[in-house]
């Protein structure tokens, strides 16, 4: 997911370099490792939210379990562009429950692709577009970090890292 407007980072978020390389390309590897496919949900060159742009995490997810539902894909694991320091014990566990997601940030998650429609039903009712409170109603099982997870949102939390 590299949706987003970056405003507290000030540029390109998903483009900024850590250890040699942009940050979504961490991303896209610690995907690749675990996924048969991968896609880029909400920038340019990738898949655009549904059903519209400016819906926060929950457009990226509807975005991708429409995809995924599209191309015979069963399910959808959501990765933010903005960790690359997830620790490969959840996603792990992630992938052997559906749907789970990370209790300290719920935009990491695994998700039935047949949830699409649901999820379009709750964008268009819930002003909130809560990734959380989604979870929750669909009755997702929240999977807590192994270790505190690093998310950049601003430069100095990237050179944090």
């Amino acid at each position: 997911m590299a949706g987003g407007r970056s405003s507290r980072f000030g540029t390109d978020k998903a483009a900024a370099v850590y250890e040699g390389r942009p940050l979504i390309e961490h991303m896209r590897a610690l995907a690749s490792a675990r996924t048969d496919a991968v896609v880029v949900i909400g920038r340019a060159g990738g898949i655009l939210d549904l059903p519209g742009p400016n819906l926060g995490p929950l457009g990226g997810i509807a975005a991708a379990l429409d995809h995924a539902a599209a191309h015979g894909f069963t399910t959808v694991l959501t990765l933010p562009c903005d960790m690359p320091r997830l620790p490969e014990p959840l996603i792990g566990a992630l992938l052997t429950r559906t749907p789970s997601y990370c209790s300290d940030a719920p935009v990491i998650g695994h998700w039935p692709a047949a949830l699409c429609g649901d999820l379009l039903r709750h964008i268009a009712s819930d002003p909130r577009r809560s990734v959380l409170g989604w979870a929750r109603s669909v009755g997702a099982l929240p999977i807590p970090a192994p270790v505190p997870l690093a998310n950049v949102n601003t430069p100095d939390d990237l050179l944090a890292l």
